[in-house]
């Protein structure tokens, strides 16, 4: 955390705040179980170095429990339940207080609210950093609903969101997994000492909660920078696209248009 003085001498620098976003939810035996925010704060953190601003605490709460993997089918809920040692029916939809759409709802207000927090401070561009890979629908929504809103169209502040896979998925045939090769890579760059793949099974044996096009056990902290990094460098060409051209992102349908940045990089 940052003193005020801190805060706004970084803020009068880039006026840029990032909000990385999660879940606690299994990913495999290896990985930690909250990586999701993880890898959305330390990709957060590399935009925030590399193009200026401030990031937020991230937020591991609050999300749709019904598109977690603990609950997408009853194999995977049965034996992570078992390795996790609790009953397979606490991670049944109906142990939720709240509907799917109640879920839907509150998540989205909530993301409303942090942006709103955000835009009291002082920040001109926010930008919600998913690392649970469903939550990118409920950011979009969130940041197009702030959108909208007439003080953000005249002085406040402009939403974006993104997810780190979406904006490379045509540099790497790879990109993007639950648990595999992709996400572990992330954490073996950003968190190691959360990674441990020797818990995993031989090749061929089944891999509980995880998969992907990359195996996890050819993950590695030299491609997770590599990923990471590649990434970074588009969200933060988004951003300050954004911080500088303001009015382009005005207008129905326009504020979360992505890859106006590249525009100007054709014509130079």
């Amino acid at each position: 955390m940052l003193r005020p003085d801190q805060i706004v001498s970084r803020r009068k620098a880039c006026p840029v705040v990032y909000i990385p976003i999660g879940t606690l939810e299994w990913h495999g035996l290896h990985n930690a179980v909250g990586a999701d925010s993880l890898q959305a704060e330390g990709i957060a953190i590399r935009c925030a170095q590399k193009g200026g601003g401030l990031v937020f605490p991230p937020l591991y709460y609050g999300e749709s429990r019904l598109e977690c993997l603990m609950e997408a089918s009853a194999q995977d809920r049965h034996l992570i339940a078992e390795k996790m040692e609790l009953p397979p029916d606490n991670f049944l939809p109906e142990r939720m207080p709240f509907s799917a759409t109640e879920q839907v709802f509150q998540y989205e207000k909530l993301l409303l609210h942090i942006l709103a927090e955000a835009e009291s401070l002082g920040f001109r561009v926010g930008v919600l950093v998913a690392g649970h890979y469903p939550l990118i629908d409920h950011a979009r929504s969130a940041a197009l609903l702030f959108n909208k809103r007439q003080y953000s169209r005249s002085v406040g502040m402009l939403a974006w969101a993104f997810v780190d896979h979406l904006l490379v998925a045509d540099q790497y045939e790879v990109a993007g997994d639950h648990a595999g090769g992709w996400e572990t890579s992330h954490m073996m760059a950003l968190h190691p000492d959360t990674v441990k793949l020797d818990v995993l099974p031989p090749r061929g044996e089944l891999l509980i909660g995880a998969g992907g096009k990359m195996d996890p056990r050819d993950s590695s902290a030299e491609f997770g920078n590599e990923i990471i990094d590649a990434a970074v460098d588009i969200a933060v060409k988004e951003t300050l696209h954004r911080l500088e051209n303001r009015r382009m992102y005005h207008g129905h349908g326009r504020s979360l248009g992505e890859g106006l940045w590249r525009e100007k990089e054709t014509l130079s």
